[in-house]
């Protein structure tokens, strides 16, 4: 989803995450972006809507210079897991990031393989990433993992989500 005509002031209010959890809701993927950024800019700066249920394949990013492949999580609604994992796809660590705290955000280093869940419905992330963004070159996706959209990919999804104890069903599309 992207902003509108650019303005000098965008508002990041309940109403927009309102709208935009809408549309992620009825998005097959169960998120949605709303980007504050041209796709040029130097820097993205982006809402990420999740719902439960929303599969993020495993990732890291890489950017040039080196050390430009930072991302950075602020939760402003909700909550969200941050699952850390090896080259092997084994689970490093969990962090469980809230609007409520005590964890708001996290900012990760360029080349650390993660994944998100959605641990609540119309869960709210501020992204901040290096641009500009080039969606061939984004992400550097870790090798063993389904693809969207599949069974498996559900599955997993699911257990990721219960390393953080939440057992919630996902809704449908």
């Amino acid at each position: 989803m992207q902003s509108a005509t650019p303005s000098p002031l965008q508002r990041i209010d309940q109403a927009l995450f309102d709208t935009v959890a809408a549309g992620a809701r009825g998005s097959r993927r169960r998120r949605l972006n709303h980007n504050f950024h041209a796709p040029a800019d130097r820097v993205q700066r982006f809402l990420n809507v999740l719902q439960i249920g929303t599969y993020v394949r495993p990732h890291r990013h890489r950017r040039q210079p080196p050390g430009a492949g930072f991302e950075c999580f602020l939760v402003l609604q909700g909550e969200v897991g941050l699952v850390l994992l090896d080259g092997g796809g084994r689970v490093l660590g969990c962090e469980r990031i809230s609007a409520g705290g005590p964890l708001f955000g996290i900012e990760l280093a360029e080349g650390v393989i993660h994944t998100l869940v959605a641990l609540s419905a119309d869960a709210v992330l501020m992204e901040i990433k290096q641009g500009p963004y080039e969606p061939s070159a984004d992400k550097d996706f870790l090798a063993g993992f389904p693809l969207e959209g599949s069974e498996a990919a559900a599955a997993q999804e699911k257990a990721w989500r219960a390393l953080f104890g939440d057992q919630h069903e996902a809704g449908g599309p």
